[in-house]
């Protein structure tokens, strides 16, 4: 027998953890949640249904489709496209408010006093409200229904806050189609809040009627970082938080923008842009601020530039559409993924430059048509 087999076996030191097997742990995520959750992104109704119930105000339906709408899933956004175009003929019979401003300028608040005057008047009003969308994360905090909880609980409102997703200008991509169900729904009057006061605001510009640029008094030099593109792109501009101290700041900032605007060439439609001051707390000026918007949408009607906006409205977002389509293809094209991330190092290795690599990439992708 070997020394080995000899020698005593040492005893084994087991932990209780070890010993006690202890309570199944449950999973991190509760499976029933998942369950439920992927049932609510499936097409709950039929085309027809939801067309109808459309029409009908239905809320809940309308929310859904929105909801269709700003889906990543392109059997989502097929489905979405073909209830827009059914809604379409009983659309354009709104007024379109684009609403933006510096940050803290109170758009929200002001949007909540508009909405409030207008819904007393029986009007119907719809607010599109646009959230950044980090850059980091892609989520967005979607708090406007906070923010205007007076009405977000009123009958005669409706307010869908919406992730902008990076587009141009602080403003969802899938906006349009949601402004057409709106329509469709029955609201009236429907604004568009924007992020605010970006690069571009070209795409709000094109999909409304009205443009309001809100800003604030006493804030130092008044012209200090406004765009001239902005300015000139404003058929008002409102100077809010015009109360108690603030008032003759107000009023001396109406005057320096009214200077700043006999500076621009006049806009083609003919109406001079108006300068205002009011207070969404007060509820001072707002009467005038929709009575301008009312006196500009009466001008431009009367004039035809109203129907001639609107359809040079719709060929640019033809021609968006085209341009979103494109990218969307190129970007999950077979065989360019692959490839992007190959160029993508050799760029950021300086092994080739960015044009050069860019060209090879498309001269690629037509090579499969």
């Amino acid at each position: 027998m070997s020394e080995k087999e000899n020698s005593p076996k040492k005893k084994e030191h087991k932990s209780a953890l070890n010993v006690q097997k202890g309570v199944d742990q449950p999973e991190s995520i509760n499976p029933e949640v998942i369950r439920k959750f992927r049932l609510k992104k499936k097409i709950q109704h039929s085309l027809d249904e939801y067309v109808a119930g459309i029409l009908e105000g239905n809320r809940t339906m309308l929310s859904q489709v929105i909801t269709l709408v700003e889906s990543s899933l392109p059997e989502h956004n097929t489905f979405a496209t073909e209830i827009v175009e059914k809604c379409l003929p009983y659309a354009r019979k709104s007024i379109r408010i684009g609403i933006t401003g510096v940050p803290g300028v109170g758009k929200s608040t002001f949007i909540e006093a508009l909405g409030k005057y207008l819904s007393n008047q029986g009007r119907k009003i719809a607010v599109l409200a646009v959230d950044p969308s980090s850059e980091i994360s892609k989520g967005s905090i979607l708090g406007d229904k906070t923010r205007m909880e007076d009405l977000a609980n009123d009958p005669n409102a409706f307010i869908r806050p919406s992730p902008s997703a990076g587009s141009l200008g602080g403003v969802a991509k899938k906006t349009r189609h949601t402004i057409i169900l709106c329509e469709a729904a029955g609201f009236d009057t429907i604004f568009i809040e924007t992020v605010g006061v970006g690069q571009s605001e070209t795409a709000v510009h094109s999909m409304v009627d009205f443009f309001l640029l809100l800003m604030l008094a006493g804030a130092g030099d008044e012209l200090q970082g406004i765009k001239r593109g902005i300015m000139e792109m404003a058929d008002a501009i409102a100077i809010t938080k015009a109360d108690g101290d603030n008032v003759n700041k107000a009023e001396l900032a109406k005057i320096e923008y009214q200077n700043a605007l006999h500076l621009f060439p006049p806009a083609d439609c003919g109406w001079t842009p108006r300068v205002l001051t009011c207070s969404s707390t007060s509820y001072a000026g707002i009467d005038h601020v929709w009575n301008t918007i009312i006196e500009y949408i009466d001008l431009i009607k009367e004039s035809g530039f109203f129907e001639n906006q609107r359809m040079n409205q719709a060929k640019y977002w033809m021609y968006e559409s085209i341009n979103e389509a494109l990218h969307d293809h190129f970007f999950n094209q077979e065989g360019i993924k692959e490839k992007l991330k190959m160029f993508e190092e050799k760029v950021v290795n300086r092994k080739m430059n960015s044009f050069l690599a860019s060209r090879i990439l498309i001269e690629d992708y037509f090579k499969k048509f």
